[in-house]
């Protein structure tokens, strides 16, 4: 147990750090059982491509909208209360989802509420967690408590994706409703954000902003950079939207007639890849700099998914998005540890959050066009955009950061 404590949790974490990886897993699991249920469920109560993707875009929408207010106002609420608060919200969301069937009141479901349909984390939780863990650890363990904290979210979403054709599963075999079955899948996402609420009201007071902090103006001394890294993310994220991961299950189901059980299982394999990926994030940013590692891991993946667009067979195209998916993910913790490390503690809330919030936005933005897309055309149009976008994000960050260095790098 010390040996496995060791190699998991950087020497400065506390039991706080403990607390925050457990719920970045239960989120990641109730996020990639979605994902890849979300949008086999509402094909089957007969909804179009097109409105598929409008449900996905009032997700990502929402969610930015909330993110931006409560990323500014958290150090004043206390993150704790905040935690909480969001949790209610996504027992809300999975009880609506399980009981809504029309276009309309759904889409408005999904706006005010958490559900994910990315393999990554867009929602409310992620600049509170992020600061809140930030306050865990000494500068020097940023990356590696943000290579934990995601690993254990990647690994969770990936049995989570495997776990979503259980409901379909179990529903063929008692012969019981296919879609009564796949609501079943949104009340079990409603009893995890229970689980995960008793696990935040034990968090100490350690993770809140110092008292004297709490009256200074978000982004006083980081403004200018926040501002730029915001910029530079959007555009990436806006990329990253043709390809959030219920899209690209949608696209596997369109052109190959992949099943919900199949697509489950690569997702999951898929997720094993990406968890493992970010395990070396930390290593190889000590090594080369934060920076150089989010560029030079990212713009082979990236070349990987335009190459998938482009196979004709189902093996090479899932060949060529696994290879995409063990180096995706490996920029995450190096951006978020970066995002930290080069703001001071006090504005850590409103960094988060504004260096997140462009990105959800951004990311909304794209479902639409690629929903469109698969409503006329199976080849893999949305994958050759968000392939091409990203490389382009990709040689602007070296291009305009590689001289930036924090504190630990210098």
């Amino acid at each position: 147990m010390s040996a496995f404590s060791d190699f998991w949790f950087p020497p400065s974490a506390t039991a706080d750090s403990a607390r925050l990886l457990a719920t970045r897993a239960l989120r990641g699991f109730a996020d990639g059982a979605v994902s890849v249920l979300l949008p086999g469920y509402l094909t089957a109560v007969g909804f179009s491509s097109l409105q598929i993707a409008a449900i996905i875009f009032a997700t990502l929408t929402g969610s930015a909208a909330l993110t931006l207010w409560i990323g500014l106002v958290a150090n004043r609420i206390g993150r704790r209360r905040v935690l909480l608060g969001a949790c209610a919200l996504m027992i809300a969301t999975g009880v609506g989802f399980a009981l809504v069937t029309a276009f309309w009141p759904l889409f408005i479901v999904a706006f005010v509420g958490t559900l994910n349909p990315s393999a990554g984390d867009v929602s409310l939780f992620l600049p509170v967690e992020q600061s809140a863990l930030a306050e865990t650890v000494e500068t020097r363990d940023l990356t590696a408590i943000f290579s934990r904290y995601n690993v254990g979210g990647a690994f969770a979403g990936a049995l989570g994706a495997l776990a979503s054709g259980l409901p379909v599963a179990i529903a063929s075999r008692l012969d019981w409703s296919r879609t009564g079955a796949m609501r079943s899948g949104f009340l079990a996402y409603s009893l995890i954000a229970m689980a995960a609420a008793l696990i935040y009201r034990a968090l100490t007071d350690s993770v809140e902003t110092a008292a004297e902090a709490r009256a200074v103006a978000p982004l006083a001394k980081s403004r200018r950079i926040v501002l730029h890294l915001s910029a530079l993310f959007s555009l990436d994220s806006f990329g990253g939207g043709f390809v959030v991961q219920s899209l690209l299950a949608l696209w596997l189901f369109r052109r190959f007639n992949l099943s919900i059980a199949a697509a489950g299982s690569f997702f999951f394999f898929a997720g094993l890849l990406g968890a493992g990926s970010q395990l070396a994030s930390s290593w190889m940013a000590a090594r080369i700099g934060r920076i150089n590692t989010m560029v030079f891991t990212h713009i082979p993946a990236n070349v990987f998914i335009v190459i998938a667009a482009l196979m004709p067979t189902l093996h090479l195209t899932l060949l060529f998005l696994l290879l995409r998916f063990a180096l995706s993910s490996m920029d995450v913790p190096a951006r978020q540890s970066f995002v930290m490390a080069v703001v001071p503690p006090e504005e850590r809330a409103a960094a988060a959050s504004v260096t997140n919030v462009p990105r959800s936005l951004a990311t909304a933005l794209a479902p639409l066009p690629a929903g469109a897309l698969l409503d006329y055309s199976t080849f893999g149009w949305p994958l050759v955009c968000a392939g091409t976008l990203k490389i382009i994000y990709d040689l602007l960050l070296l291009a305009q950061f590689s001289a930036v260095k924090p504190s630990d790098e210098q």
